[in-house]
């Protein structure tokens, strides 16, 4: 009894991170469904640790506040350059966003190549470390998602640069806890699970909270990465819904 009450004081912080990410990312995620952007997350998630990363190695690692605002900086140069591009050449606006993430990604490695715990650092940046996550993170990023959704609620919802905006800041917050692939999956899987239904937001958030408690229960039990393993908890929630949805109704075309 006491190893599960120890086991439940270290998971119950990862899970209220989840739901944190969840807030925004099952919102969010309909929205880039819908326009057709489905990697920006990994691309303005990718820049974001890259800032992140360069304020670390500049000397500023011991500087927490440096450090988010590196990454916020980053990313909101990112979402600037992506609204840009979208205006100018909305037809290339996936393939743009895709060459960003890669871009990202591989100056992310070049900056941690003579790092001696460079692989560690990128580790963390993909996979996170959200067993291990504060609860004075967890009330930051609350605040901070609150905040988000009040703006997305009056200025988010008719796309634009205020979408681009948020939208940065927002994976900022979450890679800084689960780590940009779960940030990928958290957007997608509940959006593509949810897709055609009435009361989208409540069955996407669901559908993620459920694959992010299977996801640390896994973890828990089997000793494996809570992130990695809570990304393959989510597509399996979301597919799990996605064949009781279809055997119990018709599913709506794509469109």
């Amino acid at each position: 009894m006491e190893e599960f009450a120890a086991q439940i004081d270290l998971l119950w912080p990862a899970f209220a991170a989840g739901l944190i990410v969840l807030a925004t990312h099952v919102p969010l995620g309909i929205q880039v469904l819908s326009r057709g952007i489905i990697f920006i997350d990994l691309a303005v998630a990718q820049v974001a640790g890259l800032g992140a990363v360069a304020a670390h190695l500049s000397g500023r690692g011991d500087a927490p506040g440096i450090v988010q605002g590196a990454a916020v900086g980053a990313a909101l140069l990112a979402a600037l350059l992506l609204r840009w591009s979208e205006r100018r050449w909305p037809q290339l606006q996936e393939a743009l966003i895709g060459l960003l993430f890669v871009l990202a990604a591989s100056g992310t490695v070049l900056l941690l190549a003579r790092d001696a715990h460079g692989s560690e650092h990128l580790r963390d940046l993909l996979v996170g470390q959200m067993l291990w996550v504060s609860r004075d993170q967890l009330a930051l990023a609350a605040a901070v998602s609150a905040a988000l959704l009040a703006g997305w609620a009056l200025l988010g919802r008719g796309g634009g640069l205020a979408f681009y905006m948020l939208f940065s800041i927002a994976v900022t917050v979450s890679v800084q806890l689960v780590g940009v692939y779960l940030v990928f999956a958290s957007l997608i899987v509940p959006a593509l699970a949810s897709h055609g239904m009435r009361r989208r937001l409540a069955a996407g958030f669901a559908v993620g909270a459920a694959g992010y408690a299977a996801g640390l229960l896994v973890s828990a039990w089997t000793d494996l990465p809570a992130g990695a393993a809570s990304v393959w908890m989510l597509a399996a929630s979301g597919l799990i819904f996605a064949i009781f949805r279809s055997s119990v109704a018709p599913t709506r075309p794509l469109c």
